[in-house]
């Protein structure tokens, strides 16, 4: 058994790239130097070698017999792994000690069974996707250790990575330049609490953010939110207090959430801003919902609230009178809603990430709420409020996946539509090897009666990466991208794992905007790029730095996009 491994004999829980952490410091030291052999080795978690003499039942015929979960083991391991001499140097010794691993009752808190429980290998999937969407671990595991009796031992396994997160972020997207600092802890103390403190200067303000976060409040099953944002125009709390449907089989949910924001919102043209106005807002809600659980495969919850959304807007003295200004909305209705998710899931590797697990839902998600906002409740006007989204996922073959995603959001008052918007995405993956990846996606947009300060844009910050951001706009859109993605073995100096992408994007906005934005018709561009999958860092995220070339447009941009920016996914 590896360290921290303890057993529980009954216990039933656009960028921010470049981030210099503690463990990249040799990354910066070194890149001058030729990358050694160990750096190429096979990056993917593995198990612990005591799984190799399990030679019990199969999950199947665990299930079969009626199989009783018995001890508990954790094996919570450290951000490098030392028993591998390709990670047993001194900066990676140095790193471990400094790092607090995660509690192992932290992740006994986190999976969904407990001893005394009848197996259940549903069960075990599902707690290895809530340890796996922690941002502290880098992967999690669930397997048999051992059998005799009717009783089955089980072994957790999990890996750290590096969750404090001391560094300066750099980012350029679609021209425009962000640059950053932040102190972010997101296990603090081995608990899994998040803490930060940032500084961030983004394409329309400053923002200065306290954050705290913490995902099972008291070892149960809330989840706390509170931040608040020093911003050069302004200021944001937030707050939530709530009790998730954390499982498929959770039975209720309950909660509320607050924010109150002000700030000076941006309209675009042809990528510049063209003019502003200040927002004050403030929004309170309060929600519950039942289910009955999980049955036949798939899970019903009817759920039920008030919200309560007042949004002021005032012009800045220097605007002129004929200056676009976004109507005042004050919104107070009660709500009921339905979702609906069948339990289907994929495990897959190399898809958005590199050369880490990822949970793919290939099932059916429905979700439909509907409100009406009353002057009776205090409102300014009556309206009726309408939310429905859906997702759907598919397996082709052996090798393809197809993801389909829409949702339609907006209002009916005084006889007509109200910032109505409906959107599609589709998503394409086509496993060609365990390395080489073909992707195609498509994007629309319909906006109706658009509010003035929801302007629908197309631009580098947003899916064509050879234009300014914000380059287009009009109420409606279309978006075309295909890429040929490479996952490569190169692991350099254990911290990144490197990949790479040739693209071509190309896409167009119609119908009017509030600011007559010229239109350009079909916008393409060609570009490649570098992906850095940063293993080791609890943002869990891909380095991007892309070059762009624009095929269309005006004289007025530039012949070469460059950018670099993070994301949580490819």
């Amino acid at each position: 058994m590896q360290r921290g491994a303890i057993v529980d004999p009954g216990y039933g829980r656009v960028m921010k790239a470049a981030r210099l952490l503690w463990p990249t410091l040799p990354l910066l030291a070194c890149v001058a130097l030729c990358v050694p052999a160990w750096a190429l080795a096979d990056p993917q978690l593995r198990p612990p070698q005591l799984i190799a003499g399990y030679a019990g039942p199969s999950h199947a015929e665990l299930e079969h017999s009626g199989a009783v979960i018995g001890r508990i083991e954790v094996d919570n391991q450290d951000v490098f792994d030392l028993s591998d001499p390709r990670e047993n140097r001194a900066l990676f010794r140095l790193s471990n000690r400094l790092h607090v691993v995660t509690r192992p009752e932290v992740i006994l808190q986190r999976v969904l069974f407990r001893s005394g429980d009848r197996y259940s290998h549903r069960v075990i999937e599902e707690s290895e996707r809530i340890l796996r969407a922690e941002r502290f671990l880098f992967d999690a595991e669930v397997v048999p250790l051992r059998y005799a009796d009717g009783v089955v031992d089980l072994l957790i396994t999990t890996r750290d990575v590096w969750s404090l997160n001391p560094g300066i972020s750099i980012g350029r997207s679609g021209g425009k330049s962000t640059n950053g600092f932040e102190i972010e802890e997101q296990n603090l103390l081995g608990h899994g609490v998040g803490l930060s403190v940032s500084y961030k200067s983004g394409i329309d303000r400053d923002v200065r953010e306290l954050r705290y976060i913490d995902r099972q409040l008291l070892a149960t099953r809330w989840q706390a939110l509170a931040s608040y944002a020093n911003n050069s125009d302004g200021h944001e709390w937030q707050a939530a207090l709530e009790r998730p449907f954390y499982s498929l089989d959770a039975r209720w949910t309950g909660g509320a959430r607050f924010a109150l924001l002000d700030r000076i919102d941006p309209l675009y043209r042809l990528g510049e801003v063209d003019y502003r106005f200040r927002e004050r807002a403030r929004y309170v809600e309060a929600f519950g919902g039942r289910s009955r659980g999980l049955q036949a495969g798939r899970v019903n919850r009817w759920l039920w609230g008030v919200t309560l959304d007042h949004r002021e807007f005032d012009p800045l003295p220097a605007a002129l009178a004929t200056d676009p200004l976004p109507e005042d909305r004050d919104l107070a209705y009660p709500w009921f809603g339905w979702e609906m998710v069948e339990d289907r899931f994929d495990k897959k590797r190399n898809h958005d990430q590199i050369e880490r697990t990822e949970d793919v839902f290939v099932g059916t998600y429905l979700q439909a709420r509907l409100g009406y906002s009353s002057t009776g409740l205090g409102a300014d006007r009556n309206a009726l409020i309408y939310q429905f989204a859906m997702n759907r996922g598919f397996e082709i073959g052996q090798r393809g996946t197809l993801t389909h995603s829409a949702s339609l959001n907006g209002r009916w008052e005084h006889g007509g539509n109200a910032d109505l918007l409906l959107t599609s995405t589709t998503r394409y993956y086509f496993e060609q090897t365990d390395r080489w990846l073909f992707f195609a996606s498509a994007n629309l947009a319909y906006g109706d009666a658009l509010d003035l300060d929801h302007q629908l844009m197309l631009g580098g910050d947003n899916g064509l990466r050879g234009y300014p951001l914000n380059y287009q706009a009009g109420n409606k859109s279309a978006r075309f991208t295909v890429e040929q993605r490479y996952f490569s073995k190169w692991y350099p100096f254990r911290l990144f794992h490197v990949g790479g992408a040739v693209f071509f994007d190309a896409g167009r906005t119609w119908g009017r905007d509030v600011l007559d934005t010229p239109n350009l018709g079909v916008l393409k561009d060609i570009g490649f790029g570098l992906r850095l999958g940063n293993s080791r860092s609890g943002h869990g995220s891909v380095i991007h730095v892309d070059v762009a070339f624009p095929l269309d447009g005006g004289s007025d941009i530039d012949k070469v996009q460059f950018l670099v920016e993070t994301r949580r996914e490819w």
